[in-house]
């Protein structure tokens, strides 16, 4: 695969730029990186410049006593203007892996900037961007519908408030679907808490959204009669008004190699290089959850032999009939079952968790390995909430062999979460299972949030947040318990939320602080409930 450079831009009022820019120029130098560098507005003295030149970058500078540019007559802005030139043309000349351009951005005309960066991107990162996307005047003239097939991962978060998303629903009406692009502030927070208001969407723009979620998370495995079924078994109550979609992921089942999946092939390799980056302490988690689960099956697998009014006739034990109320002069062979388990572990998607991403992957990835290990199945999933579809990401089934558990790392965070909902529908699959013994392992921040928007004669439900949500999730939690299966908690996010996720699981949760304890912790919630005589 060719491999592309990476265009940095450094810009703004404050201070800083040039420093950011030479201490990335120093790294390169650092490891043994060609490095050209070009100061267009700068020729007085400056310290790191010595510096550099001694560590082999080579430097283009201005005349020493150049004046400002708004001090400069006519002739001496061409005289300026030439040097530049010059310059910046030896400079390009110049075979090097990292190329600097200080004081680039000094000009008034945003176009000129524009073709500038465009120019420097096109001859040194990649030569082929204009053969491929076309000129910049092309890619310019892109539209709102064209942009439709990029991500709105930056755009949606969980504090997307409703007045942002008025602007979004309206350009989604008028431009095949919208990208919601204005900065969440302290004013909008405050406009919120003054005005709630729920919008509401027509079939059209219904059908459109559903378009959308399939270019940004992959086709659907349900069949239409599937998914009508599920939505109209879960979707009921506080969550009346939404919709579930249910996949197995872009990078598996692409709409179109758009955008969003060159982004989520990103974010894999991140969390597979923070794997690789800590593979040692996964490995021994891995190893250590897996010893104690084996233990604690064995021992349940262990037969037991006890007396009875039937079986095997004991003949040591025959002087009792007639003398004792206890005669059993019979013995039974009682075996273990080791194999009456399964396991869910959802894990929450949502945007909350963008900076915790690849550390959450690997938890699922520990316990996932573990259970592989000792042979219960169990399914890995996560989820979040887009608009009123609340995405269910399904890594592995039930029964899937132990390589798809490399899957996880196609974990990709996203949007908002409706928890309940969530909790709910993976709860629903669990029941069906035949194992006597279920478990649910649900990794979340505790932060069960989402932006309403409703349905054409929707009743207008709560907003789900705050106390209502907590409440929702609290209660699909507790349902489950009520149906015999055994939920855990294990808590990843901030320590603001913990009381939070305590109203949600009660005793049964696990906050780990450190990763190398997680194999212990979870271990030991997991050995009790195998060792649970029901």
């Amino acid at each position: 695969m060719e491999s592309l450079g990476l265009l940095h831009l450094y810009y703004g009022d404050g201070k800083g730029k040039t420093t950011a820019a030479m201490g990335l120029a120093l790294r390169a130098l650092g490891s043994g990186k060609r490095v050209v560098i070009v100061q267009f507005l700068k020729g007085g003295q400056s310290g790191e410049i010595p510096l550099l030149e001694q560590l082999g970058a080579v430097v283009y500078r201005g005349k020493a006593g150049q004046k400002f540019v708004f001090q400069m007559n006519e002739a001496e802005k061409a005289a300026t203007r030439d040097l530049q030139n010059k310059n910046l043309a030896a400079a390009l000349a110049q075979p090097c892996d990292m190329l600097v351009l200080d004081e680039a951005g000094s000009t008034k005309d945003t176009m000129e900037l524009i073709r500038i960066i465009d120019r420097l991107y096109n001859s040194l990162i990649n030569p082929n961007f204009e053969r491929d996307h076309g000129t910049l005047e092309q890619v310019l003239a892109v539209t709102l519908e064209d942009l439709t097939e990029f991500s709105w991962e930056d755009y949606l978060s969980e504090e997307m408030y409703e007045e942002a998303l008025e602007t979004y629903v309206d350009k989604l009406t008028t431009n095949v679907a919208g990208l919601e692009n204005a900065a969440v502030t302290e004013e909008m927070e405050e406009k919120r808490e003054r005005r709630r208001k729920v919008t509401v969407v027509t079939p059209e723009m219904q059908e459109k959204a559903h378009t959308y979620v399939e270019l940004n998370y992959g086709i659907t495995y349900l069949t239409e009669a599937e998914e009508k079924r599920m939505n109209y078994l879960m979707c009921r109550d506080i969550h009346s008004d939404c919709s579930l979609y249910f996949t197995e992921g872009i990078l598996k089942n692409p709409a179109k190699r758009n955008y969003q999946y060159e982004y989520a092939k990103r974010l894999k390799n991140k969390n597979i290089w923070l794997y690789h980056d800590k593979h040692r302490i996964v490995k021994q988690n891995i190893s250590e959850l897996t010893e104690t689960l084996r233990k604690s099956l064995v021992l349940r697998s262990e037969s037991q032999t006890v007396f009875s009014d039937r079986g095997r006739v004991v003949p040591s034990r025959l002087w009792r009939v007639g003398r004792s109320k206890e005669a059993r002069i019979f013995e039974q062979e009682l075996k273990g079952d080791a194999s009456d388990f399964v396991v869910d572990v959802l894990i929450d998607a949502s945007g909350s968790q963008m900076s915790r991403q690849g550390e959450v992957a690997i938890q699922a990835y520990i316990i996932s390995e573990a259970l592989s290990n000792v042979d219960i199945p169990h399914r890995v999933m996560s989820f979040c909430t887009f608009w009123d579809y609340t995405i269910l990401h399904r890594f592995r089934k039930y029964d899937d062999p132990r390589s798809e558990n490399e899957n996880i790392f196609n974990y990709v965070t996203s949007s908002n979460n409706r928890d309940g909902l969530a909790i709910r529908t993976a709860g629903y699959d669990l029941l069906q299972r035949e194992e006597e013994k279920k478990i649910m392992i649900i990794l979340s921040d505790g932060r069960p949030y989402d932006v309403i928007v409703n349905r054409p004669n929707a009743k207008n439900p709560t907003p789900y947040r705050g106390k209502a949500a907590v409440t929702d999730t609290g209660m699909e939690v507790r349902r489950l318990r009520n149906l015999d299966v055994s939920v855990l908690g294990v808590f990843a996010g901030e320590e603001k939320d913990l009381d939070t996720e305590k109203k949600i699981f009660g005793k049964d949760f696990a906050y780990i602080r450190d990763i190398t304890k997680f194999s212990r912790i979870v271990g030991k919630y997991l050995t009790k409930q195998l060792e649970i005589d029901e």
